[in-house]
């Protein structure tokens, strides 16, 4: 798997335009690079953009984590 995720695959995650995903990953890496963090315009850290999107990493997919078990009380 690849380390980076582009714009056009953010935007399709996200069900946005391909120009939208380039702003996402702007902002993503902008606050890399107030971190002090080196970014790549048009790529960003496909783990970073997990945890901000999604809040787990791309190791710790919801799929692979335990959900509650549901007691049928709404």
């Amino acid at each position: 798997m690849k380390s980076f995720i582009t714009a056009p695959e953010v935007a399709e995650a996200m069900g946005v335009s391909v120009g939208k995903g380039y702003a996402i990953i702007r902002e993503l890496n902008k606050e890399l690079k107030s971190q002090g963090y080196i970014v790549i315009a048009g790529k960003v850290s496909r783990k970073f953009f997990s945890e901000k999107y999604y809040g787990y990493s791309d190791e710790g997919a919801a799929s692979d984590r335990e959900l509650p078990e549901h007691t049928g009380r709404p």
